[in-house]
């Protein structure tokens, strides 16, 4: 078979160039949509159940399609959430929203271009055609595709150190994905737990904890113990920054960034006006510069830049004012067990002294890994072919300006796409839904625009 356009993946940028071409392409047109989860267009992030677990952005700023700002708050409203567009609703909800929305629109028969849903994973590619891109399925089938969509996510970040060292008895209670939460059952209330990574999957596991009853100990270790900040509940108006009047350098961008900080009332008011810049602002750094951003400034960028509900703030905020959260600055050296118990030894920051955590468990909350090419065996074998390259800082791979792939030394046979974290290299802040969406909705515009499918 042969579709104008195949989308490879099954996380939310698939769902949003999905729904995309749906609205743009005409019924003549052909889309095929491959991935293995079965949780089609949710993710890791937007299938957990627990309420506690919210959106890091308000409501009014979710919906799936750009060009209907309402269309989340009205579903809220509709399945009896009253919300208003600044509220953060929970991430379970976001998930039921997303699929509705692709339903509402594959339910529209008249008009509408097919779509096939292939329940398989994109294992490898071959060029058999001119003009397309052929790739083969685990499930022994082989389909092509004029256009290709790469819109292939990251897994859970591995852990820091190898666990050889820990026994065979007390490996059940190293939890390198917590998203699989069927380990929160095993936990008794007064166990100790020890977290890798102080970011958001951190604060949203340590919610998870307490609603299961955990009112034990909990250790958090991270390179700088350094935690997400919170929303303010009465946001501030965003201070408009002009980018072209900011220095060039990493340095001097944070010193001005200081300096206006200081005059405002609330320094969110600073960091949202970098919200709608901050790709521009990112274009126009150097290559070194970047690097320097991403060696020196990215844990203050994550805490500042990426926050939490007000609400969910104040929750966690109490437990570790309260002793019950305790956070230490320091790198992961080993893991081994004592007494029946977890041991994670780590340097402690700025010292060359070694300290523990003794622990019943220890649960990766390191993140998620950098995309890029090495993780995925499609990508790998893109790269082989010389369809796509990496990022030079490992931040997915190259793209242009309008997100179509860059091939290193050929012609591709196909006009060849990425969307999402693969994209980093290119816009840095491109994996919030606020981001995707916008660049999901110009990728599949220029897919249309080309009009490589044959009108009916």
């Amino acid at each position: 078979m042969i579709y104008d356009v195949i989308v490879v993946g099954s996380g939310f940028s698939a769902i949003a160039v999905t729904c995309n071409l749906i609205e743009q392409l005409p019924a003549s047109a052909k889309i095929a949509v491959v991935g293995d989860d079965p949780g089609f267009g949710r993710g890791t992030a937007y299938r957990t159940e627990l309420y506690l677990h919210r959106l890091n952005v308000p409501a009014g700023r979710m919906s799936l399609l750009p060009h209907h700002p309402d269309d989340f708050v009205d579903w809220l409203k509709s399945h009896g959430r009253l919300m208003q567009a600044g509220d953060f609703a929970s991430r379970s909800d976001y998930g039921l929203y997303v699929r509705d929305a692709l339903a509402r629109l594959l339910r529209k028969r008249d008009g509408r271009c097919r779509v096939d849903f292939i329940r398989a994973k994109a294992t490898g590619c071959v060029e058999r055609y001119s003009s397309t891109l052929a790739f083969h399925l685990g499930n022994g089938d082989e389909i092509a595709g004029k256009n290709v969509v790469l819109c292939l996510g990251v897994g859970n970040a591995n852990l820091p150190v190898d666990p050889a060292g820990v026994p065979l008895s007390l490996r059940p209670r190293i939890v390198e994905n917590p998203w699989r939460l069927s380990w929160l059952r095993r936990v008794a209330s007064s166990d100790a737990v020890c977290i890798l990574g102080s970011g958001l999957t951190m604060i949203d596991q340590v919610l998870a904890l307490r609603a299961h009853g955990h009112n034990g100990r909990i250790d958090v270790l991270s390179r700088r113990g350094l935690a997400p900040l919170g929303h303010a509940r009465k946001p501030p108006a965003p201070l408009p920054i002009d980018v072209q009047a900011l220095p060039r350098t990493i340095s001097g961008i944070l010193k001005s960034l200081r300096e206006k900080s200081r005059a405002v009332d609330d320094w969110r008011s600073v960091m949202d006006g970098l919200r709608p810049v901050t790709q521009a602002l990112w274009q126009r750094l150097s290559s070194q510069e970047r690097a320097r951003f991403l060696r020196h400034a990215l844990p203050w960028w994550n805490i500042h830049r990426h926050r939490v509900a007000p609400d969910v703030f104040g929750t966690f905020d109490k437990l570790v004012s309260e002793g019950t959260v305790r956070f230490h600055a320091g790198f992961l050296k080993s893991l081994g067990a004592g007494e029946d118990r977890l041991l994670a030894g780590y340097r402690i920051r700025g010292t060359p002294d070694i300290a523990e955590i003794r622990a019943d468990w220890l649960v990766n909350c390191t993140g998620m890994e950098r995309a890029g090419i090495s993780h995925s065996p499609l990508l790998k074998e893109l790269s082989r072919f010389q369809l796509i390259a990496p990022d030079p800082l490992g931040l997915g791979i190259q793209v242009d300006a309008s997100s179509e792939v860059t091939a290193p030394s050929r012609i591709l046979p196909a006009r060849l796409f990425a969307v999402g974290a693969l994209t980093a290299g290119q816009f840095w802040e491109i994996t919030a839904v606020p981001d995707i969406r916008v660049q999901a909705k110009a990728v599949v515009e220029k897919i249309a625009a080309k009009r490589p499918i044959t009108e009916a």
